[in-house]
């Protein structure tokens, strides 16, 4: 439901960005027809949890800043019962804005602000892995720079999304971890460069990782890409197409929760935030948060 005007709003900005002039304005204006938002400036590591685990007398608390930003308030909101927890919306103040853009939320400050204060709330997941939180995604060797090398054949093959994530994939040039993938009907062992867990549908900066994804079905969406012969690009690639949980090189599943466990170390990154993991349990927490979002929201199994 939308929820009514002159609610109690809790705004945590990142200090980094504290000077944007087009929030600024936006908060104004949203002061003068009667609502009032409290805003909290953070200055380091830890203030944007703090300030949300504190929030528990507001109807509404904002996130403004960018993927670390809002990891940091979901992990505060998630020290919160249940019923404390305020409603939670998003300002994409960051470079790369993964969540929200996955959501559709805008990435202008004022039309941000005004769907907070406007939009509509529903509850949806949050993904755990171990005792940590995130709302996005985990990616293992996830993130390097798009080959300019990549055959010509896979990109007339892809579509311009796909294209871009299996370039990113070739791109890489990482360590192999030896482990086992243990999913709710199968086990897998066997090495790879590359592992994704999505709540959420992108990252890296706007790849289209875990398409599939929805943030309210109570599931995560894992996708795992091991290593590609130089001859089997154009199989892979037809399987990146697919998106099946059988594929030779790149595999997806859709489960509620999934377990990584391997021989060393592996580094994983948390909605930005880097870890290191030698055994991790993933799993959906569905329904722990109500978050504002956008009509025709795209990550949703059903519209409100």
């Amino acid at each position: 439901m939308a929820r009514p005007r002159g609610k109690k709003v809790q705004l945590i900005l990142n200090g980094k960005v504290a000077s944007n002039d087009a929030l600024g304005a936006a908060a104004r204006r949203q002061l003068a027809v009667g609502h009032r938002i409290e805003t909290q400036v953070t200055s380091k590591k830890g203030d944007a949890r703090r300030f949300a685990a504190e929030a528990d007398e507001v109807d509404l608390l904002i996130a403004a800043g960018g993927d670390g930003t809002l990891n940091e308030v979901v992990h505060g909101l998630m020290e919160l019962p249940m019923a404390a927890r305020p409603a939670l919306g998003v300002v994409p103040l960051g470079t790369a804005n993964d969540f929200a853009t996955g959501c559709g939320i805008p990435r202008d400050p004022e039309q941000a602000l005004a769907l907070c204060m406007e939009g509509t709330e529903v509850p949806v997941d949050v993904g755990k892995a171990n005792e940590h939180w995130f709302l996005n995604a985990a990616s293992i060797g996830f993130g390097a720079e798009i080959t300019a090398t990549t055959p010509p054949e896979l990109k007339n093959l892809l579509g311009p999304a796909a294209y871009a994530l299996m370039g990113a994939i070739l791109a890489m040039n990482v360590h192999h971890y030896r482990g086992r993938l243990i999913l709710p009907d199968r086990e897998i062992a066997g090495s790879g460069p590359v592992a994704i867990v999505g709540n959420g549908c992108q990252a890296g900066g706007g790849l289209q990782v875990t398409p599939r994804a929805r943030v309210d079905d109570g599931l995560l969406d894992v996708l795992t890409v091991r290593d590609i012969p130089a001859l089997a690009l154009l199989t892979a690639a037809r399987e990146l197409q697919e998106l099946s949980p059988d594929g030779e090189y790149i595999s997806y599943w859709q489960t509620p929760w999934a377990e990584v466990h391997t021989e060393e170390k592996i580094p994983v990154n948390l909605d930005g935030e880097p870890m290191q993991f030698s055994s991790v349990r993933y799993e959906a927490v569905p329904r722990a948060i109500r978050l504002i979002v956008p009509p025709n929201c795209p990550v949703l199994t059903a519209q409100p």
